[in-house]
Formats: C-alpha cells, sequence, structure tokens
C-alpha cells in the first residue's frame, strides 16, 4: 500500500513539474517576442513548432542544436528571413524554451 501510495505521489509531482515547464515555456515565447514569427501549427515569419518538432524528432542533440539558433540566430534553415539572435536570455531559460518547442505535438 505504501508502495503505491510513493508512486502516486511521485506520478502527480512529475506531473506538476511537466505542467510549470509547459507554463514556463509558454511564459518565456509571449515575453521574448516568439509569437510574432512563429506558431504552434502554422507558418508565420518563421517555422511553426510542430514544424521544428517534426524536423529535430529522434535528434539526441536537438535540445543544444535548437538552443544555439534561438540565441544565436539562425540563416538558411527554414528559408530567406533569417531569425534574430536573442541573445540576453539566460542559459535555463534557452533550454526551457527549446525544450517546450521540441515537445510540441499536433
Amino acid at each position: 500500500m505504501k508502495t503505491q501510495q510513493l508512486l502516486i505521489t511521485f506520478a502527480l509531482g512529475m506531473c506538476a513539474v511537466g505542467l510549470a515547464q509547459a507554463s514556463d515555456g509558454e511564459s518565456l515565447l509571449k515575453d521574448n517576442g516568439c509569437l510574432s514569427c512563429h506558431a504552434k501549427a502554422e507558418k508565420i515569419v518563421g517555422p511553426s513548432y510542430l514544424s521544428v518538432a517534426d524536423k529535430y524528432r529522434g535528434d539526441k542533440d536537438a535540445v543544444a542544436a535548437l538552443v544555439q539558433s534561438i540565441q544565436n540566430g539562425s540563416k538558411g534553415k527554414w528559408g530567406r528571413i533569417p531569425m534574430p539572435a536573442h541573445s540576453s536570455m539566460s542559459q535555463d531559460d534557452l533550454k526551457t524554451v527549446a525544450r517546450y518547442v521540441l515537445a510540441t505535438k499536433p
């Protein structure tokens, strides 16, 4: 019985962590102007988050690659319009945004 209670408590805690990260990811996207050029499922100026997640799905280095693109900007990966650098974001925030985008599902 105690083992079952511990497992349930652990599972609920992990759900809370996931929800907090999702909330943080959404806030960071909004606060850093990402939503001006990107949306979940449709291309605006840059690719949709779903397209980015699909491109990197299965890539073990996806978070690091996306962090680099967000921090330093990118050019030519998704078309002619370059993505500006977000060099003022902390490494933790960059990783949170990258993980959030990579977790996008239809």
